[in-house]
């Protein structure tokens, strides 16, 4: 029999299933986040290291593009309760919640190498720092989003 109790009983239910399933999505897209911050580390470090070896020229991860994906993806999680994340010319996701990112030329990087090895050296830095952080902040949702509720 149908009741009122039933009816809200019926309603937590599948708000506690949506809510679950967000969580475990916001959570994907985090972990997506660091492992890109992750590639994108070594790659500027190497930038750094390798900038005064002959024929070099800096590379980076797409960070438009994999922010465009993320905003994909989201906007999907939004209107049908799932992600969808889509390949790119130089991201493609592979089974297991895992994905390859291919790094692009720098020219931005590369004329500022031309010009002045102070000012590369210095934008390299800052994006290292600018890395950093989206690094540190993905973690410390990950933490949160981990840490049992307690009601």
């Amino acid at each position: 029999m149908i009741t009122d109790e039933s009816l809200k009983q019926a309603g937590k239910s599948k708000e506690a299933k949506s809510t679950t399933a967000i969580s475990d999505n916001l959570i994907e897209i985090l972990l997506k986040v660091l492992e890109f911050t992750q590639i994108r580390q070594k790659i500027l470090v190497s930038n750094f290291r390798d900038s005064d070896k002959p024929g070099f020229s800096p590379t980076d991860l797409p960070c438009r593009e994999f922010s465009d994906i993320l905003n994909i993806a989201l906007n999907e999680q939004e209107k049908s309760n799932r992600l969808l994340f889509i390949d790119t010319n130089n991201i493609k996701f592979l089974r297991g919640s895992r994905f390859e990112a291919r790094a692009v030329p720098d020219n931005y990087a590369r004329y500022l190498l031309k010009i002045s090895r102070e000012r590369y050296l210095r934008f390299q830095v800052d994006k290292i720092i600018e890395n950093a952080l989206n690094q540190k902040f993905a973690a410390q949702l990950l933490r949160q989003k981990r840490q049992p509720t307690t009601s």
